[in-house]
């Protein structure tokens, strides 16, 4: 039997957001969640139970629009997914963006080793969070998401409308990421943002999000990079340079 992909394109056209209540805990899930994420900070004392947006259903719409159903939780819901007979899993919500090069390489970065995935190669972006007091949580909202993470992880000052939807991703686990695409920029000014923003993060006794970046031409320099890679790296990788050729 052939195995599933383990990540599936979502070719959407539009992504709508529906707010949900959270899923209900038995006593043991809770107990079993906190002492998984307990000896993860113990780990990794710069985890931290910040609030985010778990995904708890996908649907579609007609016009191929995305319909992803979310919750208010935190970092500490995540533990759930290392518990055995959890009934509650809540994947991860995220946005990444396709930073292109002016010669059609595609910018990915390294994240450093005081993050949740150190050493880990991924797109530029981040987990979603939840909206504030009498803010919604839609397109226009990931969007701007996306540029901020353009601008804390690689020093880009793109605007958010600038982005454009380009598909959405969905793991083996469930976790779906909403990715962008933004306009090309040439390479050595990519890297030249990208040193400034490292720079002045070391000169405030901060390390960047991102300890390297570099700039791939085809999937195939995948095998190259020193280390492991996000599952949906490759297949976007891939599906992008087919689009573009």
């Amino acid at each position: 039997m052939t195995e599933p992909p383990a990540v599936e394109l979502l070719r959407a056209r539009d992504v709508r957001l529906i707010e949900t209540p959270p899923p209900e805990l038995s006593a043991g899930e809770r107990s079993a969640m906190d002492r998984v994420w307990e000896e993860a900070v113990r780990a990794n004392p710069d985890l931290f139970d910040g609030p985010l947006a778990a995904l708890t259903g996908l649907a579609w719409e007609e016009g191929h629009a995305l319909v992803l159903s979310w919750t208010r939780a935190t970092y500490r819901s995540r533990a759930l997914r290392r518990v055995p007979g959890a009934t509650a899993r809540l994947p991860s919500l995220f946005v990444s963006v396709a930073q292109p090069a002016d010669d059609g390489s595609l910018l990915v970065g390294r994240m450093a080793p005081w993050t949740a995935a150190p050493g880990r190669w991924q797109l530029p972006g981040g987990n979603v969070e939840p909206p504030g007091p009498g803010e919604d949580l839609d397109l226009a909202a990931l969007r701007r998401h996306a540029a901020r993470e353009l601008a804390e992880e690689i020093g880009s000052d793109t605007a958010p409308d600038a982005l454009t939807l380009r598909l959405a991703t969905r793991g083996r686990g469930g976790s779906v990421g909403v990715l962008f695409l933004a306009p090309p920029c040439p390479a050595a000014l990519l890297h030249e943002r990208y040193a400034a923003l490292a720079a002045a993060e070391k000169a405030e006794g901060h390390d960047p999000e991102f300890d390297r970046i570099t700039l791939l031409r085809s999937p195939d320099e995948l095998t190259a990079l020193d280390g492991p890679h996000v599952d949906y790296l490759e297949p976007v990788v891939r599906h992008l340079a087919e689009t573009s050729a």
